[in-house]
């Protein structure tokens, strides 16, 4: 069974129709990439994900109960961790109190997980360091570890690499890869950076108007010409 599943969703704004029966799964372990050009309704799937827009109809389950009612503090509690596009960081705290908001339904006092440490390194030298003082790269890298904090079964992603310089993109790829493999979470990765995506993708969905109009294992991108699918 799905960790995630994505059943028949639409989505209106004012009169507009921005997700037409959009269906997609998220799997343990794997790494759902959502792809598409800009204004196809991305975003806004992930905000129907996160509870930040309700969907008109359709439905989403997430580990097996219904979500599409909850609100986006039960779906955080209940295990989706969400890095929106443009980080959201806050800018006058610290490096650690950022990853402190990222505990903040956790019971008082509960401890910054050592391993974020592990997964970027650059956080444990700069825990003291105000958020708006990092790099674009650093900022991702702090909003993924924020994320993960509280140890989500599903981490979303939305267009982790805009505007990052390719040394982070590698490394962000490396650490989206690793807490795949482990097997104990699923990744929806909307991403605009084609080749960042196919390396990552177990499985890939193309949106275009509003519609998912392409979608199967990411191992069959190439051969589909995929790349074309969503090329600007």
């Amino acid at each position: 069974m799905s960790l995630l599943e994505v059943k028949d969703v639409n989505q209106y704004y004012g009169g507009s129709h921005i997700l037409r029966n959009v269906s997609l799964t998220a799997e343990l372990g794997q790494v759902t990439v959502v792809l598409g050009r800009n204004g196809v309704g991305k975003t806004t799937l992930l905000k129907s994900l996160m509870g930040l827009v309700p969907i008109k109809s359709g439905a989403i389950t997430f580990d097996g109960k219904a979500i599409d009612k909850a609100t986006p503090y039960e779906r955080a509690r209940a295990g989706i961790g969400f890095v929106p596009q443009g980080r959201e960081i806050f800018g006058r705290l610290t490096v650690q109190e950022n990853l402190q908001m990222g505990l903040a339904y956790k019971s008082g006092g509960t401890p910054i997980p050592a391993e974020l440490f592990e997964l970027f390194p650059v956080l444990k030298q700069m825990l003291g360091r105000r958020g708006g003082d990092l790099s674009g790269g650093q900022q991702q890298q702090l909003a993924i570890a924020r994320a993960l904090a509280a140890g989500p079964k599903l981490l979303v992603l939305d267009e982790p690499t805009e505007g990052i310089q390719p040394n982070i993109i590698k490394d962000i790829g490396k650490v989206i890869r690793m807490l795949a493999d482990r097997g104990n979470m699923a990744i929806v990765l909307v991403e605009q950076y084609y080749d960042f995506a196919e390396e990552l993708a177990d499985q890939y969905v193309v949106m275009e108007r509003g519609e998912v109009i392409a979608s199967g294992p990411g191992s069959e991108m190439q051969a589909k010409n995929i790349r074309q699918l969503v090329a600007i």
